[in-house]
């Protein structure tokens, strides 16, 4: 298990900016030695940076807050808000994560969506009765780069409660139309839907579990 932050940012671009070259070092460190399995901005329909996506490998509390106590974004103030998900990676056959020297795309390349399942005493079981569908679905789409990770959000007894899943997808448009065929979504898992377009930051990833 490890952490999915969902951080926001405030209203002053020029934090970011001022912050950016002390932020990535940290990426680039925690990439290298295995702490942060994936590292990625959030932006605004209008692309601007709206916030980022970074999902830790560490075991506890203790590396979570080790992050965030260096992380330049947080004690800067140029996340204004953020929140944190249990989170653990699905082992599934994805394609490598970008690496250093490799380009970064001016545009936006993919998809963030955050996608919590409904909260009423049925949930549970919708979940685990189309699960064994959805595996099948996503195992594929990773094996053809259209999933570059995907995982389920936790509570606090371990239990799945909801998705966070970074697909190749440019727009909103179709990554919706991709998710409406999932069978979460026909099965009616996912009720509380947000999306980000995002692009990556080449960094010394290790290997998402599963990656061929």
């Amino acid at each position: 298990m490890g952490y999915a932050i969902i951080a926001k940012d405030g209203p002053d671009p020029s934090r970011r900016a001022a912050s950016r070259d002390r932020h990535l070092s940290i990426l680039t460190r925690w990439a290298q030695d295995g702490r942060l399995a994936l590292g990625v901005p959030l932006f605004s329909p209008a692309w601007q940076p709206a916030g980022s996506l970074m999902v830790l490998d560490v075991p506890d509390k203790a590396g979570l807050d080790a992050y965030l106590a260096e992380e330049p974004f947080a004690v800067d103030g140029v996340w204004a808000s953020w929140e944190v998900y249990p989170y653990r990676i699905a082992p599934l056959p994805y394609r490598p994560l970008p690496q250093p020297g490799e380009p970064v795309s001016a545009t936006r390349t993919h998809t963030v969506t955050i996608a919590l399942d409904g909260t009423d005493q049925g949930a549970a079981a919708r979940r685990a009765a189309v699960r064994p569908a959805h595996v099948a679905r996503v195992t594929s789409m990773a094996a053809d780069g259209t999933l570059t990770m995907g995982g389920a959000v936790l509570d606090d007894a371990g239990g799945m409660r909801g998705s966070i899943v970074v697909t190749r997808h440019a727009t909103d448009d179709a990554a919706r139309a991709w998710m409406a065929e999932d069978p979460y979504m026909t099965g009616g898992v996912w009720k509380d839907i947000t999306m980000h377009g995002t692009r990556f930051a080449p960094l010394p990833y290790r290997a998402l579990p599963g990656t061929v």
